[in-house]
């Protein structure tokens, strides 16, 4: 790992991302892909636990701010550390939407949005469950 101004950020080659990942995750991390809505083995978990990041599990989400938003994948109100994601804006597909990356490896997440439950932070951090894994 490589230290930086943000804290640490994991570093790899395309080619060490390859083989690290199974070709569905290195299209959705690394290359900014989004998996079938209602495909992802996340979007029904109910167990208690921590999501972190595929490429280099970082703690992301807590299983308390997940929520069922109807949309076909994953979704939580808020992350685990507001330092935890990074933000940039997407103006693909004709759209002007927020895409949400690891902050600690630059993984592709998904995109938040700002429909989510108004009794909490009324944000939907829209997440593709090959991009996490479950921690209980």
């Amino acid at each position: 790992m490589e230290r930086t101004g943000k804290g640490y950020r994991v570093k790899k080659t395309t080619q060490e991302w390859k083989d690290a990942l199974t070709e569905e995750q290195f299209q959705v991390c690394r290359q900014g892909g989004t998996e079938a809505p209602y495909s992802g083995t996340l979007l029904h978990n109910k167990e208690t636990g921590t999501y972190q990041c595929t490429c280099c599990k970082a703690d992301l989400f807590l299983s308390d701010n997940k929520f069922d938003s109807g949309c076909g994948w994953p979704s939580f109100d808020a992350p685990i550390r507001k330092d935890a994601i990074r933000y940039l804006e997407d103006n693909s597909h004709g759209m002007s939407r927020t895409e949400i990356r690891c902050a600690e490896c630059d993984s592709h997440l998904g995109h938040v949005f700002l429909d989510g439950p108004q009794d909490t932070t009324g944000q939907r951090y829209c997440v593709n469950s090959v991009s996490l894994i479950f921690n209980d």
